[in-house]
This record gives C-alpha cells, sequence and structure tokens, in this order.
C-alpha cells in the first residue's frame, strides 16, 4: 500500500525546490499570490496570431489562436508523488493589450491624477466559475454545447462560438499530450508501482479528453487542467465552495469502496494544492436553509492542506451556525503551522450583499474565491480586486484647492473641498466601468471564464458584456488609515493648537519633511485611528462613508453598481509611491497604510491590539458585500496566553457578529519572524498571510517582508 503521508512530504520538498528556481529565474523575490506555477519553459515552435486590423494579439479570433498554440507548445508535467498530471508556466504571451481605438487615454490621465489603480478599464477575470459546469459536461460535452448553440442561435459573426471551441479543442489537445506522455513513461519504467501510477493517471486524461468525470480522482484530475489554463489566461485563480462540490463524487466513490482510505482522498487534495493555490471555500451554508454544510469532505481538505504546509488560499466561511468542530480543527492547524485557512464572515458579507437587492438565497451562494473577495459561481460578472481608489490623494488636492482660493480656511472647508474630489474620484471608476463594458468583449474577452459560466455560450455574448445575469463591478478603497490621521493631525496641531499655519503645513509636505524633522514628529504623534474614541476612528469612520455613499448610491451612467470595500494587497507600495508627503509624518513615496487596518504602533501604550484591531475594523465596514478584511498577526507564545484557541475563535465569531467580512491570521514567533527577515534562508518553508493571499516568507522582496514584520512589531 502507498505511504500517502510520504508522498504528501515529498509534494512539500518537491514545492521547496520549484520555489528555490523560481526565486533565481525572477530575480530573488515574488511579491504576490505563490501560484502553483513550476519553472519549466515553452516548447520551441509558438508564434503569435495578431489581428491585421492593428498587428495586435486583440479580439476573439486572434487570441483563441494564440491561445491554442500557447496550450499546445506549453509543457507537460507528472511526478510520481502527485495524484495529477498538469502544470502551467509562469511565462504568458497571450494578448498585447487594448486597441488603440479602444484605450481611454483621457480617464488614464485622470486615474494618474487621484492616484487610482485603474484595473476597472482594462482588468481580466476576477469573477466566480462554475465548475459544476465542466465537471457535468466534460470538455466533450462543452464543445457540444457550443456547436449545440451556435447553430441554434445562428449568429451572423460566428467568431465567438468558433474561439471558444478552439480553445476547447486546445484543452483537449493538451490533455491528450499528457495522456500520451504519461503512456510513453509507464513503458518505460521498471517500477511496478510506478508503472501502475503513470498508467492509472493516462487511463484518466484519455477519458477526460472527451468524458465527463465519474469519480472523485477523475474530477480533481479535471479541476486541475481547468485551473492550470485558467491561470495561463491571465492569471485566473477563482475557485469555488470546492467541499459542496465534490461531495457527490466522493460518497459515490466512498458507496463502491474505489479509494482504500481517507489518507488516499487527503492526497489527492494535497495533490490538487500543490499543483495551484486556487482559491478555494470549505463551509458555508444551505443556500435556503441557511444550515452549515461541511461534511467528513470538508475535514479531509483541510487535512489535505495542513499536511502538505505550503502557501494556500483555503477560506472557511464563518456564519452562526458553522461546525465547531471543523472550526475548532482550522485554528488548531493556525497554531500548529503558523497561518492557515483565512476566515470569510458571513455576517458583513451575506448582509450587505442582500442590501443590492438579492435574497439571502442567493448572497449565501457567493464563495470566497479571491484574495479579499468573494462572488457568485457562474452567474455574476464583478471584476473584484482590481481596482484601487488612494484615500489619501484626495485629501492633498483638497488642501492645495482651499489654501489656492483663499479666504478663511477650516477643517470645515477642507472637508468641502475633500468631498468634491473624491466625488471626482468615484466618478472616473464609475466611467471606466462603463468603457470596461462597451468594449472589452472585442479587445481581450473571458474565453476561459465563459466557459464555466451560466449565459455566455447560450446567448453567444462575452461575460464581460452581458453574458451573465448579474453584472455589478467592486472598487477598493486605500490609505484609510493614512488618510484619517492626516485629518486628525490637522485638526490637532493646526486647528486646535495652532502650532503650525495652514501655509506651513503645505509647505513641509511640499519639501518631504526636509529639516522639518520636529514637526513631522509632532504631527506623527496624534492619536491614531485604532486607539478608541481618537479624533482619526471619527475621521476614518467619515472617510469610509463619505467614500461607500458616493460609490454605491448612485449607478454608472449606463446604470451598472459599483460595491465599494476597502483592501490594499500590494498598493501599500504602489500608491504609496506615487503618493506625495502626507500630514500623518509619513514620507512621500512611503507605503500607505494596510487596508482598514490601523497603521503598526496605533497602540503606543500597548494593550490587547487584536481586539483593539478588531473593533476598528468592524466600525469602517462598507455595508455591501466587498470586503473591508482584518489582519491578525499575533506572536505564538502571547497568542496561547491570551487563551490559545478558544480565544482566537471567540475573536473571530465576534468580529463575525459585527459586521465583519473577512479575517486573515498569522500566529508567529516574533523572534522567528524577526529572524527570518534578517536571513530568510533561516527558515526557507515559513509561510505567512500577507493579506488575502499566503507566500513563503523567503519569496517576499526585503520591503514586504517589512510589512508583515511590522504588524508584528505593533
Amino acid at each position: 500500500m502507498s505511504d500517502y503521508n510520504a508522498k504528501i512530504r515529498e509534494l512539500h520538498e518537491l514545492k521547496m525546490q520549484f520555489n528555490d528556481e523560481k526565486l533565481r529565474r525572477l530575480g530573488g523575490h515574488w511579491d504576490t499570490d505563490d501560484h502553483g506555477n513550476i519553472p519549466l519553459d515553452l516548447e520551441p515552435g509558438f508564434e503569435k496570431v495578431t489581428d491585421p486590423s492593428c498587428n495586435m494579439v486583440v479580439g476573439i479570433e486572434a487570441i483563441t489562436k494564440t491561445f491554442a498554440n500557447f496550450l499546445d507548445h506549453h509543457p507537460v508535467f507528472f511526478h510520481p508523488a502527485s495524484a495529477f498530471a498538469g502544470c502551467w508556466i509562469r511565462e504568458s504571451r497571450i494578448s498585447e493589450g487594448w486597441r488603440p481605438e479602444n484605450r481611454n487615454y483621457e480617464l488614464e490621465k485622470k486615474g494618474e491624477t487621484y492616484n487610482l489603480s485603474m484595473g476597472i478599464l482594462y482588468g481580466m477575470n476576477h469573477c466566480g466559475p462554475d465548475l459544476r459546469i465542466g465537471l457535468e459536461l466534460g470538455w466533450g460535452g462543452i464543445l457540444k454545447k457550443i456547436r449545440r448553440f451556435q447553430k441554434l442561435n445562428n449568429p451572423e459573426d460566428p467568431s465567438f462560438y468558433e474561439g471558444e471551441a478552439r480553445v476547447v479543442e486546445a484543452a483537449q489537445r493538451y490533455i491528450g499530450r499528457h495522456a500520451a506522455a504519461l503512456r510513453k513513461a509507464a513503458a518505460e519504467t521498471g517500477d511496478p508501482e510506478l508503472k501502475a501510477h503513470y498508467t492509472t493517471i493516462a487511463g484518466i486524461d484519455e477519458y477526460l479528453i472527451q468524458g465527463a468525470p465519474r469519480t472523485l480522482r477523475e474530477a480533481l484530475q479535471w479541476i486541475v487542467h481547468w485551473q492550470d489554463i485558467d491561470r495561463m489566461y491571465h492569471n485566473g485563480g477563482a475557485g469555488q465552495e470546492i467541499d459542496t462540490l465534490l461531495q457527490p463524487y466522493y460518497d459515490d466513490d466512498a458507496a463502491k469502496g474505489l479509494f482504500t482510505n481517507d489518507d488516499e482522498v487527503v492526497w489527492y487534495f494535497s495533490s490538487l494544492f500543490f499543483n495551484d493555490p486556487h482559491y478555494h471555500t470549505i463551509g458555508g451554508q444551505d443556500p435556503l436553509t441557511g444550515k452549515d454544510v461541511s461534511t467528513k469532505l470538508s475535514f479531509l481538505i483541510l487535512e489535505g492542506q495542513h499536511r502538505l504546509n505550503i502557501p494556500n488560499n483555503l477560506a472557511l466561511r464563518i456564519h452562526e451556525n458553522t461546525n465547531d468542530e471543523l472550526f475548532t480543527k482550522a485554528v488548531q492547524y493556525l497554531f500548529e503551522d503558523g497561518t492557515g485557512v483565512c476566515y470569510s464572515l458571513s455576517g458583513g458579507l451575506d448582509t450587505g450583499y442582500m442590501r443590492n437587492g438579492h435574497p439571502a438565497s442567493i448572497a449565501r451562494m457567493r464563495a470566497k474565491v479571491g484574495c479579499n473577495w468573494t462572488a457568485l459561481p457562474g452567474i455574476e460578472y464583478c471584476l473584484q480586486d482590481v481596482t484601487r481608489l488612494c484615500l489619501a490623494q484626495p485629501l492633498l488636492l483638497a488642501l492645495d484647492d482651499m489654501l489656492d482660493a483663499g479666504g478663511e480656511y477650516s477643517m470645515d472647508r477642507l472637508k468641502g473641498y475633500y468631498e468634491q474630489r473624491i466625488a471626482e474620484a468615484v466618478q472616473i471608476v464609475k466611467d471606466a466601468a462603463d468603457w470596461h463594458y462597451r468594449y472589452k468583449w472585442n479587445n481581450v474577452p473571458e474565453i476561459v471564464l465563459d466557459l464555466v459560466a451560466h449565459g455566455p455560450i447560450e446567448r453567444g455574448i462575452d461575460m464581460s458584456h452581458g453574458g451573465v445575469d448579474i453584472l455589478d463591478f467592486t472598487c477598493d478603497g486605500v490609505a484609510l488609515a493614512t488618510a484619517a490621521n492626516s485629518f486628525a493631525a490637522i485638526e490637532q496641531r493646526v486647528v486646535k493648537e495652532k502650532r503650525l499655519s495652514w501655509e506651513k503645513l503645505r509647505q513641509v509636505l511640499k519639501d518631504n519633511y526636509q529639516g522639518a524633522e520636529d514637526t513631522r514628529l509632532m504631527l506623527k504623534s496624534v492619536p491614531q485611528y485604532g486607539a478608541g474614541g481618537t479624533a482619526a476612528d471619527g475621521y476614518a469612520r467619515y472617510i469610509s462613508e463619505l467614500y461607500t455613499g458616493l460609490m454605491r448610491q448612485t449607478p454608472t451612467k449606463l446604470g451598472f453598481t459599483v460595491i465599494p470595500g476597502i483592501f490594499s494587497h500590494g498598493d501599500v507600495y504602489s500608491r504609496g509611491k506615487n503618493l506625495g508627503a502626507t500630514p500623518n509624518g509619513r514620507f512621500a513615496g512611503a507605503e500607505i497604510s494596510h487596508s482598514a487596518d490601523p497603521d503598526p504602533g496605533f497602540l503606543p501604550g500597548g494593550g490587547t491590539a487584536p481586539t483593539a484591531k478588531a473593533n476598528a475594523v468592524a466600525g469602517v465596514q462598507c455595508g455591501w458585500g466587498n470586503s473591508v478584511p482584518l489582519q491578525v498577526d499575533i506572536d505564538a507564545r502571547l497568542a496561547k496566553e491570551m487563551g490559545g484557541i478558544e480565544n482566537i475563535k471567540a475573536l473571530i465569531r465576534a468580529h463575525n457578529r459585527m459586521g465583519g467580512t473577512l479575517i486573515n491570521i498569522n500566529v508567529v514567533s516574533k523572534d522567528k519572524i524577526l529572524e527570518a527577515h534578517a536571513d530568510p534562508g533561516k527558515y526557507p518553508d515559513l509561510v505567512v498571510r500577507v493579506t488575502g493571499y499566503s507566500a513563503f516568507f523567503k519569496s517576499l522582496s526585503p520591503e514586504y517582508r517589512q510589512q508583515v514584520v511590522d504588524r508584528w512589531l505593533a
């Protein structure tokens, strides 16, 4: 009998080897999701196909022909320790942006003025698939569906259907190449166990070229190939509520005795997570009854993640009826591994999404399938997690507006100008959403997600252009604490104490505090957002409510909703680099605050920072179903002294009841983090949750590692 634990340990070590090679190729660091890509090279012969109108890889025909060619030259991969075949390589040569005539240079320029991250103009994927479609039909069934609706609709322009069929046929060839390579390897090996292993996977792949999965292993192999193809096309990463999705296969296999024991099933899921850390959810509620839907399979999935112990993106859905045993096990593994699942909270997500006019039965279907975001599987085009509105830049613009206008200066006047500037930034985002809807389908269509969504194939329309029933957009505010603390500093030092004039404030900001360190420290020392009862706390709520109201309460000009959240990801650096010095004592170009969290050191006298942070973040939730995450980083020794597992569970439950949306937690020794920061090679497999994603600490750049370290030092 195979030693499945030994196979999982081998996968862990293989991941470490691949990570070292990836870091070598990438110049020493990797600052986003770890991903599952492995360091192989594209086979010779790949060629792009361009649109003759602009000589670019744009439009359904050029893109699908290029992507099919890419799949035909993509390397195959399988390994004795993995239950599945397949991989994806980081290199992507698919599209080259948008047609020049479809670019909106005016909105791009306005976005620069407001320091916006304008993914909403040209962004890709970031919607949830419904993999049930693929599992029920298989690749052969999807192809038949395309041809059936092409014949039924008989469009004047058949390019959409021809393009989607081209993608499916290329996927079938890609799977077939794996099957052939596995057959060849089986014939060449003298190891009977390895021969049987390769023969088994080859048989699965040969069947999956046309057939729909019949067993749990076939279903997971189908998902492995799909998620690799999803990653290859613009780095898609959304998964699904994977336990309920796969429960029927597990039950059927168990009844037929098709697996030896549950360790084999755990190995399946470790192999899935080794292949790629797509964002999946376990737990959750029945859409109609609200009852918890977790089963034994939920535990096995969690166990697969725990035993593999590499960066992962699994989420546990928390609600009032969450399976307490599963909840406890997840937090137990958090203590053992230092990180683990993130906690997706129905308290804020479901009730917030219902405010958009959806019933509870729809809201409960939203799975956590991204770094900070949730989506309805296959029926919603939401373009999550690609657009950021900097909440601090409008303050600097407003300060200039007021001083340039002259007259009597005051906080009320400053807030008035700030509100005008935030409104302008919000309108830019909304106009960009409309532009995206008008032109994306004709530039870079969603050729992979269209296959596993309800509507695109039936209607012959891309997801981004009305192919699915629910089309909304999202935007994340950033720099909340930076802006709130800046407002508080101005009110305290300029207005109340008059220790600094308005003109002098503007000058020291323009000079980036050069020669004014005492002034900078004076501004920085004002009581901060998160400390409780401070002016900055009030300003944080004011900013969140202002941004939320302007974004959500009126539609775009085409009538679409934009749902606000607050989340930063790597924009703590990219937006920070483009932001001038701010009145909270921050230098120009320095990082901005992290999501909706208070800045490190917000409690100068010490205290229970996790609880204070949780209260602060709960108080600034946008309340419409988009996430405003809470990041909790606790020294392992202190966590145990605070009550250990039960205390962490209580914190999560309380934040859920307060309307929280997402919690990311690390429990690691402060000394270990500091040692790993000084010498990343000392703990090569240390995994931390950076924001909504996790990564090897060693893989992060010094700047990103410092972001994590600062949170432990707070």
